[in-house]
């Protein structure tokens, strides 16, 4: 194993199987926040997502004896959670009651009159910008705007796609340890990611023209 794992790897595996909670606490501040983000690619709400990335956490707790090293052990947790969040996600399409897929209350998110109505030249954009917009230098409005047609672009996406990108860009795994990670071919996982990144660049054109 440890001729295939980073060190690094080696004495986390280690200390996994020793039962060190140190060892626990470092795997989880370092892919936490990045398993929870493939695990929403999957579900309905940040809420079971959590719920998703605890139970990938006993299936890493639970599998650790079984781990031979085959790959990072950054693709084998990110492969336990996307697999968990598939299932999942697959449960909850056949049980989530169809009602339950509007907007809960049936109270707008923010109130349609800060909008411009169908008679105006731009219908849909805001007609009251957010208070907080107020005073923004206009690089950082600009930054952030453009971040937000980025993240709409992405959420967007066909899930593969999404989670083909979001792994490769966002969480910074090569393209072998994504298709490792996802049970992709190289090719899929290679026309999955152009295809991802050649509609989150049109939408980004879009926007910037």
């Amino acid at each position: 194993m440890e001729r295939v794992l980073s060190p690094e790897d080696a004495r986390l595996v280690e200390g996994l199987r020793a039962g060190d909670e140190a060892a626990f606490a470092a795997l989880m501040r370092m892919y936490g926040a990045g398993m929870l983000r493939v695990a929403q690619m999957y579900v309905s709400s940040r809420a079971v997502a959590e719920e998703v990335v605890q139970e990938a956490w006993l299936g890493v707790l639970k599998g650790i004896d079984r781990f031979e090293g085959r790959s990072s052990l950054k693709t084998w947790v990110f492969r336990i959670v996307a697999n968990t969040a598939k299932t999942r996600g697959v449960r909850e399409a056949r049980s989530i009651p169809f009602s339950s897929l509007g907007d809960g209350e049936g109270e707008a998110a923010v109130s349609p009159e800060r909008f411009l109505g169908d008679g105006e030249r731009f219908p849909g954009h805001w007609a009251v910008p957010p208070a907080s917009w107020a005073g923004m230098p206009e690089t950082r409005l600009l930054a952030t705007e453009t971040m937000s047609v980025i993240r709409r672009a992405i959420d967007r996406l066909p899930s593969s796609q999404r989670a083909v990108l979001t792994l490769r860009d966002v969480e910074g795994l090569s393209a072998e340890e994504v298709c490792n990670a996802l049970d992709l071919t190289e090719t899929n996982g290679r026309v999955l990611l152009h295809r991802a990144r050649a509609k989150v660049r049109a939408a980004l054109e879009e926007h910037l023209r």
